[in-house]
């Protein structure tokens, strides 16, 4: 019985030899351990189970051939887990290799629109010569858009037809200037401010004009200032902004809100004065209106004409940031091209 038994040892030594050598995934694995080692149906399990049938004397060496038998085929498996579980590791890196050289899902980064960098740029100019930003409503007051800067009731910045109007004492603002009106009635002088923000005309849209457009303006009011002031202030900040070649030039304009009043014009930045298409052969682009505060707007919030004067300028963002960039249309600003806006 024991020899006989012992045979059977072998020949399912010998099986499992040649089955664990085609086992090649999880599951063949796992049918090759129930095959064995299963508690109700595995092959070792139903010989170990016959081991009450041999005679004590031979019990021991059949105990011994058995355990060995079951000890060689958990060792097996057990290096067969290994070695499939290395090869699907494999198999997986294999499959999601990344080569590193090749150029990567790069993030589209966000980017700050031109006419925001124009404007920032600004305000770090004025800022650095000693001015604060100051800000105010888009809807605005007759009073405060027209009334309070010497505006008078027939002048033709109130037709209906250049000025959003919202009801008869309600409008879009048509410039930053009430900005200037409502920080000098909120402090005293000296002032020195700048008003940067959106303003609003009936404009047709084309490459030069648009409905909502962008403005800065700038105040100085103290004790002693002077047009020659306003001439250094306006030399300094084109200077900075455009490079240090640019040349300022004044010329008489009539504004209702300032007197004297100027034209403010810049040598052109691209053919440095000599004359091309931009600057239609002048040599200057004209930028903004300037000039020295009328006395009459000291009486709207009550400060000593006697004692102060005080100069302000204000041109378009918008034309500025197209001589910047040498951008030929306005519209491209609000368009929201990327094509356009991501060479900013």
């Amino acid at each position: 019985m024991s020899s006989t038994g012992i045979d059977q040892l072998r020949s399912i030594e010998q099986q499992f030899d040649r089955e664990s050598a085609s086992v090649g995934d999880l599951r063949a694995l796992e049918d090759l351990r129930n095959r064995y080692l299963s508690r109700k149906s595995g092959l070792l399990t139903a010989q170990l189970q016959n081991l009450r049938n041999i005679s004590a004397a031979e019990r021991a060496e059949f105990g011994r051939v058995a355990n060995e038998l079951k000890t060689k085929i958990e060792n097996g498996l057990s290096q067969l887990l290994r070695t499939i579980a290395e090869r699907e590791k494999n198999a997986a890196l294999e499959r999601e290799r990344l080569d590193i050289t090749l150029p990567g899902n790069r993030r589209r980064i966000g980017r700050r629109h031109p006419l925001t960098i124009v404007r920032k740029e600004m305000e770090d100019i004025f800022i650095a010569m000693g001015y604060t930003v100051e800000d105010g409503p888009e809807i605005e007051s007759t009073y405060y858009n027209f009334d309070a800067l010497n505006i008078s009731a027939g002048h033709p910045a109130r037709d209906p037809r250049d000025t959003f109007f919202i009801s008869e004492d309600l409008i879009l603002r048509t410039h930053t200037s009430p900005v200037q009106v409502r920080t000098m009635e909120k402090i005293k002088a000296p002032v020195r401010i700048i008003c940067p923000g959106r303003v609003y005309r009936r404009n047709a849209a084309d490459p030069t004009h648009t409905p909502m457009f962008h403005q800065i303006e700038c105040l100085l009011v103290d004790e002693g200032v002077t047009f020659a002031d306003l001439k250094g202030t306006l030399e300094r900040f084109h200077k900075r902004f455009f490079g240090e070649k640019t040349k300022t030039r004044l010329r008489p304009a009539f504004f209702p809100f300032v007197e004297p009043g100027a034209e403010v014009d810049v040598s052109c930045i691209f053919c440095e004065g000599s004359g091309c298409r931009v600057c239609k052969q002048t040599g200057w682009i004209e930028l903004m209106g300037a000039g020295m505060v009328h006395p009459n707007l000291y009486g709207y919030v009550d400060y000593d004409r006697e004692k102060y004067a005080g100069f302000a300028f204000g041109g378009g963002i918008d034309r500025y940031s197209m001589l910047k960039y040498n951008i030929n249309d306005l519209q491209l600003f609000l368009q929201n091209d990327m094509r356009f806006l991501e060479q900013f």
